[in-house]
């Protein structure tokens, strides 16, 4: 472990610190003009017969797509051979990427994030001319991508997402993503800093029971399936669903890689420096299974 942060990273901690206190800026104001009365039209529609079933078809899928292992998996082989690439020709486990600095770290993953927000806005504005059966395919295909995406940026700063306790930690950034108020937003921060500090901490994990962990990805599926079934509802609106599908799906996209991107540099630097590196916006939580009451959602 090293004693003192670089130039470099000690910028980088403060950008963090920013983004997990931030002040809504001109982008941040845009949206809640935008999403007010998208969120105002999904409450009205949820009245509307179909849209159990739409609901209930997203959260089933999600559960079983968040299940399963295979889904999480990316390939860290070829992202050890881009460190290698660029020069680090020792760069052969996820261990060895903590001996770096943080900034040749950010440059080897270069635009990750940009490559996966135009994925999510070509494919959500595909699914958008569909309608309401459109949404459940929609949602799946847009947690599938995100889910590769947060395999990405975990392996490239140095932690194994087939782990349980790495797959604990993107459930909780698909939450994050997802959570529609600072309330929402709290309960998936602390979960969040539970983990990355007991992983920082070096404390034995202690592996869920299988059936707690099936009950945590049931209850993080539900909040996932309601929220973003409701922000997607306005694509079903005639001439507008595409640009509404696309435009969303960039949006939460592009929360999710920002989580992403923010939450492993600040873990990558608690491998290094120690687990006081980790900013504690909230507690860190009790437990792992989330109080998600989706009616405020």
């Amino acid at each position: 472990m090293k004693n003192e942060l670089t130039e470099y990273e000690k910028t980088a901690v403060i950008s963090i610190h920013e983004w997990k206190n931030p002040q809504i800026g001109w982008f941040g104001k845009a949206m809640e003009i935008i999403n007010w009365p998208l969120e105002k039209a999904g409450d009205l529609i949820t009245e509307v017969p179909g849209v159990d079933w739409v609901i209930e078809k997203t959260v089933g899928g999600l559960v079983s797509l968040l299940n399963e292992l295979a889904h999480w998996s990316v390939r860290p082989d070829a992202i050890y051979e881009e460190y290698r690439v660029a020069g680090f020709e020792y760069i052969k486990t996820p261990s060895d990427i903590f001996s770096l600095d943080l900034k040749d770290v950010d440059r080897v993953n270069g635009w990750l994030g940009a490559k996966y927000k135009a994925l999510a806005t070509v494919e959500g504005a595909a699914v958008g001319y569909v309608g309401l059966l459109g949404i459940p395919p929609d949602i799946i295909a847009l947690i599938t991508l995100n889910q590769r995406a947060i395999g990405e940026y975990a392996t490239y700063y140095g932690f194994d997402i087939s782990s349980q306790q790495e797959r604990l930690f993107a459930l909780n950034i698909l939450g994050l993503a997802s959570s529609p108020n600072d309330t929402a937003k709290q309960v998936a921060m602390a979960q969040l800093v539970r983990i990355a500090k007991d992983v920082a901490r070096k404390k034995a994990w202690k592996e869920l029971e299988r059936r707690s962990f099936v009950r945590i990805i049931q209850i993080i599926s539900r909040s996932l399936g309601i929220r973003l079934t409701k922000a997607k509802l306005a694509q079903i609106v005639p001439v507008t669903g595409a640009l509404v599908g696309g435009g969303f799906n960039a949006y939460y996209t592009s929360n999710v890689c920002d989580a992403a991107f923010y939450l492993y540099r600040e873990r990558f630097l608690a491998e290094k420096y120690g687990e006081s590196i980790i900013e504690v916006t909230v507690k860190p939580a009790d437990n792992f299974e989330a109080d998600l009451d989706d009616s405020k959602a």
